[in-house]
């Protein structure tokens, strides 16, 4: 089935796919306007190609909602689709909810993660692999750092590894 969708995604990339997705859910509405309320509906009712491609190419309120699918290969889609902007990262990176395998491929990611919200959201997310919250937590501002050390919030080690950082950055300490 992963080849199937792997195939679907390689033939809407390549924009040889002929699978019907309405344009309203693709193109961006202007702003201001009211996003129908039938949008959740219409996605649910959706076969596998069509939220496929919708993944790949489909507007911001299309992406957002598919980024939940239940379906893992649409919501890393998701994060192929061009138009992904950094607010939508930083959205995804910070809910406690999203998918450890999203926040992986964020993290994984140096187009993701050059920006400094996307770094710190992953780092404050529990679910985020604690191989990567480490790997940024160094890089963080003296300021989050020390939230992060007194923060119930994260996961022990994250908190662990961010008092040793404060205690070595401590003048006189050490």
């Amino acid at each position: 089935m992963a080849e199937d969708e792997e195939a679907i995604a390689a033939a809407v990339a390549a924009g040889t796919d002929g699978i019907a997705v309405p344009a309203g859910l693709v193109d961006e509405p202007p702003a201001g306007t009211a996003v129908e309320k039938s949008l959740l509906l219409r996605i649910q009712e959706m076969p596998v190609s069509e939220k496929i491609k919708l993944a790949l190419r489909g507007n911001r309120e299309a992406r957002m909602l598919l980024v939940r699918d239940s379906n893992r290969m649409i919501r890393r889609f998701v994060l192929q689709n061009p138009r992904v902007g950094d607010e939508e990262i930083i959205a995804i990176a910070k809910n406690r909810s999203a998918d450890e395998e999203l926040l992986r491929i964020i993290a994984d990611s140096r187009e993701f993660t050059k920006n400094y919200q996307v770094r710190l959201s992953l780092v404050t997310n529990p679910k985020t692999p604690l191989v990567a919250s480490l790997r940024f937590l160094s890089g963080l501002q003296d300021r989050d750092v020390r939230i992060l050390a007194k923060s119930k919030n994260v996961s022990a080690t994250v908190a662990a590894a961010a008092k040793r950082i404060v205690i070595q950055k401590t003048p006189g300490a050490g």
